[in-house]
């Protein structure tokens, strides 16, 4: 064991949770990843979830799960499979971010990745992810494509990205986080998840990370996200825009974000404004899309006409239509 010489403090509550995110040395030739699972409540998905951990071809893998005090039947899931885990705890939490944390103040993975008791990796994922993070030091976060999934498991759409920079993600470029793979020391420099956030999480410490590291997209699917009526991405839509603006008032506190926002001040809007749009129409609120759409086809008209199925089918909403014109077009994200 090595000496701990970077650490991460986080408030959750009242408490501080100190999280060690250090390189640990590994006996192994290749290093070692940390892959950690949120999970509460969600039996139904959970062992899919746990045997696209399992059934990676990479060696050595540190797999933690952290659920939150679930009675679906998720604990005895856990506990018929414990043995596999490196560390494990089913206790009520305060939310996805605490979780994770949790989670990370067990990790001592060179690389780090989440994967959501819904979610699955491909094959191949994890030892893909490392070979690029390997190849470039420079490289502080990796994420693939992703598919969209069913509740029964159905591809419905693949979601491919581009190579994303830190004006791209002020902008609200979204990375869907079942493909992300994080280097720990870059995670060390940015800190781990804020807890004040529940639902665009993850984008908010994208943009930390990009701060002081490379992303770098490769253009392969990794991993699919399942949309189904409990998830986050459906349930609470609406609180998805909510957390756009926050992250905004958040980046305008930063002074060094502060600067690109003002510079790019067309180009994030936009961005904010259909995101904001998109996941409001998720949640069925059709003319509050539309107003959103509006707003951000002022700021780059293009940008926002490349939603315009959606648009259609928010416009047909509000006339009371949208079920005469068929299923909403696809193309989203899964954020959290």
């Amino acid at each position: 064991m090595g000496t701990c010489c970077l650490i991460c403090v986080v408030r959750i509550r009242s408490n501080l949770l100190i999280a060690c995110l250090c390189p640990m040395p590994d006996s192994n030739s290749l290093p070692l990843v940390s892959i950690i699972t949120p999970s509460y409540n969600q039996a139904a998905y959970l062992e899919a979830t746990l045997h696209s951990v399992f059934q990676q071809e990479y060696s050595p893998i540190e797999y933690i799960v952290i659920d939150g005090g679930s009675t679906d039947g998720s604990r005895e899931i856990l506990q018929h499979h414990a043995a596999r885990f490196a560390y494990w705890v089913s206790e009520p939490d305060g939310g996805q971010a605490e979780a994770i944390n949790k989670g990370l103040a067990h990790a001592r993975g060179e690389y780090i990745a989440w994967l959501n008791s819904d979610d699955l990796y491909l094959a191949g994922a994890v030892r893909q992810a490392v070979a690029v993070l390997e190849s470039d030091p420079e490289v502080g976060l990796v994420y693939g494509q992703l598919h969209s999934i069913d509740a029964q498991g159905e591809i419905f759409n693949t979601i491919r990205y581009q190579p994303y920079d830190l004006v791209d993600l002020l902008s609200f470029r979204i990375i869907g986080q079942p493909s992300v793979f994080i280097r720990r020391s870059c995670l060390a420099r940015a800190g781990i998840l804020d807890p004040g956030y529940q639902y665009l999480l993850d984008h908010q410490l994208w943009i930390r990370i990009a701060q002081v590291a490379e992303l770098r997209y490769v253009p392969e699917v990794w991993a699919s996200a399942r949309h189904h009526e409990a998830a986050k991405n459906v349930a609470h839509a609406a609180d998805f825009g909510n957390e756009v603006y926050r992250i905004l008032a958040w980046a305008q506190s930063q002074p060094d974000l502060a600067a690109l926002l003002v510079q790019h001040q067309r180009r994030v809007m936009a961005g904010a404004y259909r995101l904001d749009a998109r996941y409001l129409l998720d949640g069925g609120a059709f003319a509050p899309s539309l107003l959103a759409y509006w707003r951000a086809f002022t700021q780059q008209p293009g940008y926002a006409l490349q939603h315009w199925k959606r648009i259609a089918y928010a416009g047909a909403g509000v006339l009371g239509l949208s079920p005469a014109i068929g299923r909403m077009p696809t193309g989203g994200t899964k954020s959290g």
